[in-house]
């Protein structure tokens, strides 16, 4: 980055947090927006808003929100001008892409595709899949890592029991693909249900050993964990900003160049065709970028991307180390109360000892998804989420209910009182204080044991204080 926009986009904020060794008991949470909202109580006054639905869209760090209002002034529109701020755009931008590689330690020859979002991440990488390649992805993932490979042979694995049993179905089916041609295994790093970490290295291994590649949806791992592409020796990873306490709809796709480079470009116009050439007969010809700006035709979010950028800085210099200490912390907070509740079952997997990130979803005896949430709230500031979560045959499965039965990535039709085929989702991250796990944890004690203390009603298939 030039000295002229270090000058220009400088604040206090960029000052690193130690990342000494710390006691997660005593740790102050990252400084997130948001953190002294006030929200009011359906039985009367007011509380600080507890923001404990992070695995949706985490807020966003003081320290970036700081970073874009201070580089504001200075947008200009990249790759297009000659100007000074348009220059000083330009450099932003593409510093941008070398923090994100050195982030996610990718390798020299990588590329990184700045997105809309992971959805859109994965997307892309559908659309450039090889012809007659096949695809693996495991009925456990999140809907943007499931339904995007609408044009390649797919195989949908059932769902692992223990990390080795995910290993060892990747492997049988694997083992009886046509050895021959391409193929993709698509697996999540953290789940966005259970928060259960998935042995991503392992799994690579596997795909690498039967000549497929992988791409690994980090949407809910990189907030929390490092990421390194070299070392789980993956192909592709993909992540959104949102996720990882940056403002506005930016994700990336990063990874191997050559079926990225090989395929028609994403998107068709400005910014991905380097030269465009009328012909005798009153066509086109068009030469496509090879680099990443192949796949990133049309102006982009500049301000979106600078916003990843400042976030990797930020939790980078904050230490992953101390940040996953202090939600280790939290999480065993969360557990510990939650397992005092007879009425509680929580939602795994891999079972209680599986490592996890800061997700955990849960059903209450007796109780409907919807009017569960809708109480947190109404009654106690607490802001989680309840459905499916985008992962539907995930959440059936582990509830138990039937493939076909009715239900919605949002909250059910069912009434106060009835039951649902949902559950509810509590997850926090680097922001969280521990008096908002506190206060959810004594909420869900309350709840439990005395019931609501306000009327709940349906309304347009959400759970809705009465008036």
């Amino acid at each position: 980055m030039s000295a002229s926009l270090n000058a220009a986009v400088a604040t206090s904020a960029t000052v690193a947090t130690s990342a000494a060794a710390i006691d997660p008991a005593c740790a102050e949470p990252l400084p997130v927006l948001g953190r002294d909202v006030t929200v009011p109580l359906v039985t009367g006054g007011e509380v600080t808003y507890a923001a404990l639905d992070y695995a949706a869209s985490a807020p966003a760090l003081q320290r970036v929100w700081d970073d874009v209002a201070a580089y504001a002034p200075y947008y200009g529109s990249v790759h297009r001008g000659a100007g000074y701020l348009s220059q000083l755009s330009t450099d932003l931008f593409e510093q941008s892409r070398v923090t994100v590689a050195e982030f996610l330690d990718c390798r020299p020859a990588d590329q990184v595709i700045f997105t809309r979002s992971t959805t859109d991440s994965l997307n892309l990488l559908a659309a450039v899949l090889p012809a007659g390649c096949q695809v693996f992805v495991f009925e456990t993932e999140h809907h943007a890592s499931l339904l995007p490979w609408t044009d390649a042979q797919v195989t949908y694995l059932n769902a692992p029991r223990t990390p080795d049993e995910a290993v060892a179905t990747l492997e049988r089916a694997l083992a009886d693909r046509d050895p021959y041609g391409p193929a993709l295994v698509c697996v999540t790093g953290a789940s966005n249900v259970t928060g259960e970490l998935w042995p991503v290295k392992e799994l690579a291994a596997a795909a690498h050993a039967h000549g497929a590649r992988i791409v690994l949806d980090a949407a809910q791992l990189a907030p929390h964990h490092p990421v390194s592409v070299q070392d789980l020796d993956v192909d592709w990873v993909a992540f959104s900003g949102h996720k990882l306490y940056a403002p506005f709809g930016s994700g990336v796709l990063a990874g191997r160049a050559d079926w990225l480079q090989e395929a028609e470009p994403y998107l068709a116009g400005g910014g991905a065709s380097r030269k465009v050439a009328r012909r005798e007969d009153g066509g086109v010809d068009v030469e496509w970028h090879t680099t990443a700006a192949r796949h990133e035709a049309g102006s982009p979010n500049v301000i979106g991307v600078y916003s990843i950028a400042s976030a990797c800085k930020a939790l980078t210099e904050a230490g992953f180390e101390n940040l996953v200490a202090r939600e280790r912390h939290l999480i065993a907070k969360v557990r510990d109360g939650l397992a005092d509740v007879p009425a509680v079952r929580v939602l795994s997997l891999f079972g209680d000892d599986a490592p996890r990130v800061g997700v955990i979803s849960f059903v209450v005896d007796g109780w409907n998804s919807s009017h569960f949430a809708a109480a947190l709230s109404a009654e106690y500031g607490v802001g989680v989420r309840d459905g499916l979560f985008c992962a539907h045959p995930l959440v059936r499965t582990l509830l138990g209910s039937e493939p076909q039965a009715q239900g919605e990535c949002g909250a059910p039709e069912a009434a106060p009182g009835e039951r649902s085929l949902n559950a509810i989702r509590v997850s926090f991250g680097a922001g969280t204080p521990d008096e908002h796990v506190e206060r959810f944890v004594r909420a869900v004690k309350e709840l439990v044991a005395d019931g609501a203390q306000w009327q709940y009603r349906t309304e347009e298939g959400r759970c809705v204080p009465a008036v």
